[in-house]
């Protein structure tokens, strides 16, 4: 990079650096001391958007149905230990990382549901908490009594108990201050001893960016929506009440009894309801000489069927809300449309969305848990292992093993162990059993008479095929009892014969029929 300078009447280029190790500009993060104010929305910012976020995932059956397929899928996954390629210490570092994952005081599956918090609140903090593994009669407990250090657990401290970040001069986070019950103390949790795992990152926000922040618009009018057509079922049920009272209660110069039985009657009239506390106490509305008194309720009932669909325009919010987290296959059939392709796409689309979310979490957690872990046990850089996720979702092998038997059968593959290794992996089959040799190409099993069959018609084909190689394939497949190639086999004996083809069989006969050749 270089700087233009003017020297005299020329104007001549000066190198300048590329870099500097002080910085100059900032994130631009908006915040205020220990708060940060990055949301717009007032309804969303602090403890008051934390509470929302919470009310969308318990109370919104769209946003629970889905967050609850994505923790599902993030806990059906298979995560293992990979260890470092081309160090002594691999093998040994990757056994200490295995072995200290099931050494916690709670589940590796759990600590994955509740680092997954992180999709719907868009941050989640974990204080890690080591041990010295002295064997199980120490305290704390511990499976193993090799003296390293493993983690006795890696505990959250939750969303709703955050009560400020601190910052660095640089923006840079230092922690957490937190007030948490049930001893609501201010307590401040430093980074060094913790794990912010983030969906997505804006500015360095340590607040992250929530999954749920582009459906708060769509839960809004939804929740709203749904309130609206409850009452309104319920009025057009029950109908309006109407409750008609004598002109002495209304009026500035009502006597103030009056007054406050007017206002007593108001409140009874908004409260009515069919439910099991009904019941309505009124004056008659004829006194004893059969004169109006002016008290009458009456219910208005409604004139029909509303010319708003407000079923409809429910059902398109909380197909946005899908929309939005990706889960648009929940509505699939529920309207009677929908294909089996359009599912498998949306489902893989949905699939690689959460293995970048899963992605992000193994790139943190090795970072700032395994590597600390490897460091404090003296494990060298080279030696660190890491631990990996697989696939989201089980993947169809008929179409990679249609194109494996084009590819094979067209000379452009050759199948080998590690070919086979890799469809075992890919469709989840038991690994293949070493003591097993498989026959050699060409040789057929003496002890499998359905093979022994197959390859007598198989040379048969080859080299045109003889009533006596036919017969004997025929004899071989009915001690196999496979009625359906023995039928086949009657058929192509009548073919070399030049006879009519003869009529399946029903049941295969003790003994195969042999038909002998015509003279001539």
């Amino acid at each position: 990079m270089v700087a233009r300078k003017q020297q005299g009447d020329a104007v001549v280029a000066v190198p300048t650096a590329r870099g500097g190790t002080d910085e100059i500009g900032a994130s631009g993060l908006v915040r205020y001391g220990v708060d940060v104010s990055e949301e717009w929305h007032s309804a969303l910012q602090g403890r008051q958007g934390v509470r929302v976020l919470r009310e969308m995932r318990d109370n919104c059956s769209t946003i629970g149905s889905s967050l609850y397929v994505m923790d599902s899928m993030v806990r059906q996954v298979p995560w293992r230990v990979e260890p470092a390629p081309d160090h002594p210490q691999a093998e040994d570092a990757a056994a200490h990382l295995e072995s200290c994952i099931g050494d916690m005081s709670h589940t590796f599956t759990d600590l994955l549901s509740e680092v997954f918090s992180c999709a719907w609140f868009g941050w989640s903090y974990f204080e890690k908490v080591y041990k010295r593994r002295a064997g199980p009669t120490a305290k704390p407990r511990s499976q193993h009594a090799d003296g390293k250090l493993g983690w006795r657990k890696i505990a959250i401290r939750a969303q709703e108990t955050l009560d400020g970040w601190e910052f660095d001069e640089h923006g840079g986070i230092k922690g957490m201050w937190q007030v948490a019950a049930p001893e609501y103390r201010r307590v401040f949790v430093p980074i060094e001893r913790s794990i912010l795992f983030r969906p997505q990152i804006v500015k360095g926000n340590p607040e992250g960016r929530s999954l749920l922040r582009n459906a708060y618009r769509s839960w809004f009018f939804l929740k709203r929506l749904q309130e609206l057509e409850a009452i309104g079922i319920e009025r057009d049920l029950v109908g309006l009440p109407v409750l008609t009272l004598p002109m002495s209660y209304f009026g500035s110069g009502a006597p103030a009894d009056k007054k406050q039985a007017l206002s007593n009657y108001a409140k009874m009239l908004v409260q009515i309801r069919r439910n099991e506390h009904e019941g309505v106490c009124l004056p008659p509305e004829l006194d004893e000489k059969g004169m109006p008194t002016g008290f009458k309720l009456s219910l208005l009932s409604s004139g029909g069927t509303r010319a708003l669909d407000i079923g409809g325009s429910i059902v398109r919010y909380e197909q946005r809300i899908a929309q939005v987290l990706l889960t648009q296959f929940l509505f699939l059939g529920m309207d009677k449309v929908g294909s089996f392709s359009l599912s498998s796409d949306m489902t893989t689309l949905f699939a690689t969305a959460l293995g970048a979310l899963l992605d992000t979490i193994e790139e943190t957690f090795h970072r700032f848990a395994t590597a600390e872990l490897m460091e404090l046990n003296g494990y060298p850089v080279e030696a660190w292992p890491r631990l990996k996720h697989g696939d989201i979702e089980r993947q169809d092998i008929r179409p990679l093993a249609e194109a494996l038997v084009n590819l094979v059968d067209g000379g452009l593959l050759t199948p080998d162990s590690t070919l086979e290794d890799y469809l075992r992996k890919e469709g989840r089959l038991p690994d293949r059993d070493e003591s097993v040799v498989p026959p050699a190409p060409g040789v057929v099993d003496p002890n499998d008479p359905v093979a022994q069959a197959l390859a007598a018609m198989n040379v048969a084909t080859d080299a045109g095929p003889s009533f006596n190689e036919l017969t004997l394939a025929m004899e071989r497949l009915a001690r196999a009892g496979d009625l359906s190639l023995v039928n086949s086999t009657r058929q192509a004996i009548a073919q070399v014969l030049g006879i009519p083809a003869p009529p399946a069989l029903d049941t295969i006969p003790t003994a195969a029929p042999q038909v002998p050749p015509e003279e001539g």
